[in-house]
């Protein structure tokens, strides 16, 4: 029913464009990059653990998991995840992605509040995001607004996660531009290309942002919690 909403399509339309051009971006970026070897010739898991080794941390595991960037780390268990196409590769990209999940570790070692929040939110996030579009879908079908209301205030936990991701992903970027060439990892001009690598991954996590607060606004508006719409 809302694709079929002209506002739907009027706000929502600015955050679809921008996520196929972030997709587009961090697809052809990584593929640029995957395609040039680091000359220092480390692999994505020797990069992350240099990288936090000269940081002192040593109570991170360095895992291999299939797909295709599927990397991740994990701050309950401190496991840093790397995925096929960068936990063996030498590639300018593969050191790149490595050193940034290597800085989710490093956020995690220094207690970066905002890492933190993310991690606390996780639970509560991945139990009423699901719940949230069907609860507003069978309010709005059925005139029933205080479950579609309900379902609102559970799809603004959603947009809450995506609004602090950013300044996680951000951060972590910025402390692997400068470490994989403090530590000498990359040099200066290899870090300038991993980092073009790592500004096309974050603009995903923008568009997702942009999405979910813009859909938030919409589900504000139908409902009457913004603007007196329907009751």
């Amino acid at each position: 029913m809302f694709i079929l909403d002209p506002l739907y399509i009027i706000l929502i339309a600015p955050a679809f464009i921008l996520s196929l051009v972030a997709s587009y971006k961090v697809k052809s970026t990584f593929a640029k990059y995957s395609k040039i070897r680091s000359s220092q010739g480390y692999s994505g898991a020797e990069a992350a653990e240099r990288m936090l080794r000269y940081e002192g941390i040593y109570d991170v595991v360095i895992e291999h998991v299939p797909g295709h960037l599927s990397d991740h780390y994990d701050p309950r268990t401190k496991t840093l995840r790397l995925s096929d196409s960068v936990y063996s590769s030498c590639s300018i990209s593969a050191v790149g992605v490595a050193c940034h999940e290597a800085g989710h570790a490093l956020q995690d070692a220094k207690g970066y509040a905002a890492l933190g929040l993310r991690t606390a939110l996780v639970p509560g996030v991945s139990l009423f995001s699901n719940l949230a579009v069907p609860l507003i879908l069978i309010g709005m079908l059925f005139h029933m607004m205080f479950l579609a209301k309900l379902g609102v205030i559970f799809f603004s936990g959603a947009v809450l996660f995506a609004l602090v991701t950013l300044p996680v992903e951000w951060n972590a970027s910025s402390r692997a531009k400068e470490i994989m060439f403090s530590s000498g990892i990359l040099t200066m001009e290899e870090r300038y290309s991993a980092g073009k690598v790592l500004n096309a991954a974050f603009m995903t996590y923008l568009a997702a942002a942009l999405a979910a607060l813009l859909q938030l606004i919409y589900f504000l508006l139908r409902t009457g919690l913004l603007g007196g719409g329907d009751d």
